[in-house]
């Protein structure tokens, strides 16, 4: 989506509206870091995320390979910096040509700072001179694909404090093709409605989007204040040196005068605000709780599908996803990038034979073996596996090896079920509770337009021991509403449902649309993910030294436990699902395995059967 478009909505709606910046890190940690920190920023509801460009190098790739990432497989719309720092025609082709291949519909001209050897800024031989330069060349080769934006600036740029020329360069940026201005930080409120008046008067007409910096430490916000030339309010200064040695203290004082900032720009008829998070969420998230901004009951952050969507080139119109890689979406959407399209605009056909290959995208888990007994400790038995579990479910960790986000917020519904379910043994991995018929604005289940109402089928996946599975089919077979399907590792179907057709486990039904089924149980998908579920619980064993307790319990899981998964098929209501498994437990929660002996199978299970016992009454 078009940035200009995201502000006309934000102004015909007037509801809050703002946006991210990050940068590159300079380290492979640091990036994974920040990929999990925009995750988790985007469920505070910005618009759209950008991220700046690197004065050449592998910076500069690296810019490239984020907005990939952020656009295709957390499903941020992003974008993307390009400036004419050591920049030459083919480099930024090649730039643009990544980005719409993201499906990246959105990018910043810039005429960038000067490399670090360099104290000018020098064009590249073959490169362009100024933004505008850049601007006229996107908007020649790709028409309207970019929205394209330049930077404004209210208190001059570090090279030029002429306001009239650069008002001037301005206008031509916009003439060339730029639809959207974002402006160099700044504390000056009044200055900025000045600057506004100033730009209008010129005829610029193209939407403002103010850079709002928010203060985490009294040293950070002068250092970036002084390096931008930026005007500090004196009442500001007052306010913050006597507590400078106190970042707690700066912190608080900094989120109110930098909201009441936001309140004056908003006033003069700004409908957008653009932070420059400098990778960090906390003052951020200060300033947005400040201005009543952050999501809540009563300001829910809507959503197109029950699942994040990748915005991906030819995948925004997905609307159909098996229920299995609910918890792992990237892992979902980098094995399915090549495939082909349903004609019923489903993504992937699951007969391909790319479906259940793995070595294409690496399923394995992340984080490496050491780090890995940091978070999940050493199980040694089924108990301290199902302690993990709780913990996850009480949001004491934030992800397992089959989950990459913390526990979702709706099943706070079927919590004390499924805290009861790991208690006995019974490992959850996926679930969601039934839904009958809530709008589509709830603020938990909702999805999809207003004045819908959303339905979801309860469903359940776990991994159970060989003789717990054969009690839980014996006794689905006295529910009618239920199927199900299990396999082992060896890839041993078991199922009731009768046929191989997708079973829609979420709907929703809306004013003039036809029934929206983007959620689904399928045979074969289900076959493809347990390659992938086995291939985590593996990788978690091998975090551990080979005949350890924790090596062995993971294997013996591994290599003799179903996954099962159990839809209710009635809606109405999901407490059968749970009916189904009461009374069942592991025989002996405690049991430490034993290291071979000989060469021989482990000593907790023989010829492929657990020798544990199994409570249940049948």
């Amino acid at each position: 989506m078009h940035i200009r478009e995201m502000l006309a909505d934000a102004e015909r709606s007037g509801e809050p509206s703002f946006s991210f910046e990050y940068f590159p890190p300079k380290t492979a940690q640091g990036v994974q870091n920040l990929y999990d920190r925009m995750e988790r920023m985007h469920s505070w509801g910005p618009k759209f995320i950008d991220i700046t460009w690197g004065a050449g190098g592998r910076i500069a790739e690296l810019t490239c390979e984020m907005v990939v990432q952020a656009q295709t497989y957390l499903g941020l719309e992003t974008c993307m910096h390009l400036t004419c720092t050591d920049m030459g025609e083919e480099k930024v082709n090649d730039a643009l040509k990544r980005a719409y291949k993201a499906g990246c519909t959105n990018i910043l001209a810039l005429r960038g700072d000067p490399p670090r050897e360099k104290e000018k800024w020098v064009a590249s031989d073959d490169g362009f001179r100024y933004a505008g330069d850049l601007v006229e060349y996107i908007r020649k080769n790709y028409g309207s694909h970019f929205d394209i934006g330049v930077a404004g600036y209210p208190e001059g740029c570090d090279d030029n404090k002429d306001e009239d020329l650069l008002l001037d360069h301005l206008k031509e940026k916009v003439d060339k093709g730029a639809t959207f201005i974002v402006t160099q930080m700044f504390y000056d409120a009044d200055n900025f409605v000045r600057w506004v008046e100033k730009v209008r008067a010129r005829g610029i007409t193209a939407p403002i989007i103010p850079g709002i910096m928010p203060i985490a430490t009294y040293a950070s916000f002068l250092r970036r204040a002084n390096h931008m030339n930026c005007k500090i309010p004196e009442e500001w200064m007052a306010k913050l040196e006597p507590v400078k040695n106190d970042d707690v203290a700066v912190r608080e004082i900094g989120k109110t005068l930098v909201a009441e900032l936001c309140r004056k720009v908003l006033a003069a008829g700004i409908h957008h605000l653009h932070f420059y998070t400098m990778n960090l969420a906390q003052a951020t998230r200060m300033v947005l709780e400040e201005l009543e901004w952050m999501p809540s009951a009563d300001r829910p952050i809507k959503q197109a599908l029950p699942w994040k969507q990748s915005l991906g080139l030819g995948r925004r119109g997905e609307d159909v996803r098996p229920i299995f890689w609910r918890n792992r979406n990237k892992s979902y959407i980098a094995r399915t990038q090549e495939w082909d399209e349903f004609p019923n605009g489903r993504w992937g056909d699951s007969r391909s034979p790319a479906f259940g290959e793995l070595d294409a995208y690496g399923v394995g888990l992340t984080g490496t073996n050491e780090q890995n007994r940091k978070k999940w400790g050493e199980p040694a038995c089924i108990r301290d596996i199902s302690n993990l579990f709780v913990r996850y479910l009480n949001k004491e960790i934030d992800y397992l090896p089959w989950s990459e986000a913390p526990v979702a917020e709706e099943a706070d519904q079927i919590k004390d079920e499924l805290i009861d379910l790991n208690k006995r043994g019974l490992i959850t991995v996926n679930s969601q509770p039934a839904v009958n018929g809530v709008k589509s604005t709830h603020p938990v289940h909702g999805w999809g337009p207003s004045n819908g109402y959303v339905y979801q089928k309860a469903y359940l996946e776990l991994l159970v021991s060989p003789e717990l599975f054969t009690v839980i089919q014996s006794r689905i077979e006295n529910h009618p509403d239920l199927t199900y399907h299990a396999v082992n590792k060896s890839g041993k179907l078991h199922t009731n449902a009768r046929s191989e057709a997708p079973n829609a486990v979420t709907w929703g039904v809306f004013p003039g649309k036809e029934i929206v089924q983007p959620t689904i149980v399928e045979r074969i998908s289900f076959l493809a993910w347990k390659d992938e579920a086995y291939q985590l619980g593996t990788d978690w064993a091998r975090c551990y030294e080979a005949n350890t307790p924790s090596r062995l319990l993971l294997e013996e899981i591994m290599n003799t436990w179903y996954l099962v998964n159990i839809v209710n098929n009635d809606f109405h209501q999901g407490n059968t699902l749970f009916e189904v498994l009461s009374g069942l437990e592991v025989a002996d929660l405690n049991k430490v395995p034993e290291p071979p002996v000989n060469g021989e199978a482990n000593g907790v299970y023989q010829n492929g059967h657990s020798t544990n016992g199994v409570k249940a009454s049948t």
